[in-house]
């Protein structure tokens, strides 16, 4: 629980500057579009870091690295304010999201050391679902917040926080273990290995698509959100939340879901997604497209620990740097996200969605070609 909460803090900070865009414009004299960056500068910086932040938690632990981490993204989330720029608040974005990486990979890394396996599934579960809710926790504390004090206020209640949630588990989780631990350099080393797996590049390619979908529809709804719903906060406010049901549902039904083979689950789930996304293009009442929003945040909720689970089971002993991989594709999906809407946004809703359905289900046919069994060099 304690790793669920704190994720959605962490991952919240990527999701807090969509509904915030007009109210940071008007103070960095900038469009909505431009302040866009904002959350994609933060999203690649948190991709990138993933790639470090995996063998780090290899090398010190992953206790330590999420403590030290969850402290330094604490400091760098309550500075954002005083950037007095766009410019200098996407340098500000940047290195909240470059120490912010140091959660995911290490928080993963913990699970798969100190949670039994019969409950390992349910915890991955648990653990991904806090960072899908995080995309509508993130908005909605946000807008509520903004609504209200201003932007500004947002950032430094976040930094408060991450300082509590750093505190809370460097009590609560247990001791790293200091034998058996690997080195930084057989970790980059084993993650060179992974990219060249036929299958699994397979698998990160569907990972990239998952928040890029996810992200993508969000942002559309702020940037070129349907006619009768623009300007109505009440209304955007009952679409964020509409999705928060099903990222609850999903975990609980973790025991029946695991009876499906993760490959198989990402591509039901990702096709699934695709296709509400298409439906959600031809809708225009709130109603029904929060109903069609549920649906597709409860197929996005199952389609990211299949992912998780599917790599892992390829990955062998390499699990750790193969979540660290994991994790940098997901959120350099969640940076294209904000692009995707932007980029589009000028020929309205419907357009972002559609262009989020082909991405999701290029995401989907990528999952089911990891499937196809591979010819041996005897039958070729």
């Amino acid at each position: 629980m304690a790793l669920s909460t704190t994720g959605m803090l962490v991952v919240g900070q990527l999701y807090t500057v969509i509904p915030l865009y007009p109210l940071m414009a008007a103070d960095w004299a900038g469009e909505a579009g431009a302040v866009a960056w904002t959350a994609t500068a933060f999203a690649i910086a948190y991709a990138v870091g993933f790639l470090f932040v995996g063998p780090a938690a290899d090398k010190f632990g992953p206790r330590r690295t999420m403590v030290i981490g969850l402290t330094a993204t604490a400091v760098a989330t309550a500075v954002v304010p005083l950037a007095p720029s766009l410019g200098a608040g996407l340098v500000l974005r940047t290195v909240q999201g470059l120490v912010a990486a140091a959660f995911a990979p290490s928080a993963f890394a913990y699970v798969a050391t100190h949670v039994d396996a019969h409950r390992r599934v349910t915890a991955i579960t648990w653990l991904t679902s806090s960072f899908l809710a995080a995309a509508v926790l993130g908005q909605l504390g946000a807008q509520a917040i903004g609504q209200q004090f201003g932007w500004e206020p947002v950032f430094f209640a976040g930094g408060v926080a991450l300082a509590l949630g750093a505190a809370v588990l460097r009590l609560v989780l247990y001791p790293d273990e200091t034998e058996g631990r690997a080195t930084a350099a057989e970790a980059l080393t084993a993650m060179a290995g992974l990219l060249g797996n036929g299958r699994l590049l397979l698998l990160y390619g569907a990972t990239l698509t998952v928040l890029a979908g996810f992200v993508g529809i969000y942002s559309g709804l702020q940037v070129a959100g349907p006619p009768a719903l623009a300007g109505d906060g009440g209304a955007m406010l009952a679409l964020r939340a509409s999705g928060l049901p099903a990222m609850l549902a999903i975990p609980l039904l973790a025991p029946w879901l695991a009876r499906v083979a993760p490959e198989r689950r990402v591509t039901l789930s990702l096709g699934a997604a695709a296709l509400l996304s298409v439906v959600c293009a031809f809708l225009t009442g709130g109603a029904a497209i929060g109903v069609c929003l549920f649906a597709f945040v409860a197929c996005i909720a199952v389609a990211a620990p299949g992912l998780v689970q599917a790599i892992g089971a390829r990955a062998g002993a390499a699990r750790g740097s193969a979540v660290a991989l994991y994790t940098f594709f997901l959120f350099v999906g969640a940076g294209l996200g904000p692009q995707l809407a932007a980029g589009v946004a000028g020929i309205g809703f419907p357009a972002v969605s559609l262009t989020a359905a082909a991405i999701l289900g290029a995401g989907a046919l990528l999952a089911l070609g990891s499937l196809v069994p591979r010819r041996s060099a005897s039958q070729l």
